[in-house]
């Protein structure tokens, strides 16, 4: 099953602020709604671990994170897998693009997913709903660590 999503948040710091906490595991993890563990890779990346609740299906994804297209402070394309055992996989990425508006910063992103296995069973609308629940907490959670 695929999705895609769009949205935007105002950010009350500058770009390149912003862009330095979009590139800080700490701000991340504590972004990222169930995160347990991220860390750092050689290779422009993160390895990860995400506790994750959709519908009935709950489970723990492990997976690899990487960034690419780096356009410092403007944006990039962040891409991952995760592997959730019986509950499925998720894979895709998301194009970040950061620009300067009311005295702060315009995040705005754009998101492809796919998902497999118990996950892609619950249904779009589930899923979706689920999807975008999860991007409001991490930028909720992303904005209060920026300050804005």
């Amino acid at each position: 099953m695929a999705m895609t999503m769009h949205g935007e948040v105002q950010l009350g710091a500058s770009r390149d602020a912003i862009w330095a906490k979009l590139n800080d595991p700490e701000v991340l993890k504590a972004s990222i709604p169930g995160c347990e563990e991220l860390e750092k890779t050689e290779d422009n990346g993160f390895r990860a671990v995400a506790k994750m609740k959709v519908g009935p299906v709950s489970a723990r994804f492990k997976g690899r994170v990487s960034l690419s297209d780096l356009d410092p402070p403007n944006g990039y394309k962040i891409s991952g897998e995760g592997d959730g055992g019986v509950a499925g996989f998720a894979k895709g990425g998301a194009t970040v693009a950061l620009s300067d508006k009311d005295g702060g910063t315009l995040l705005t992103y754009d998101v492809e997913a796919q998902i497999g296995g118990k996950l892609a069973q619950l249904g779009q609308r589930l899923i979706n709903g689920a999807a975008k629940k999860l991007a409001d907490e991490f930028f909720a959670n992303f904005a209060k660590a920026v300050g804005g």
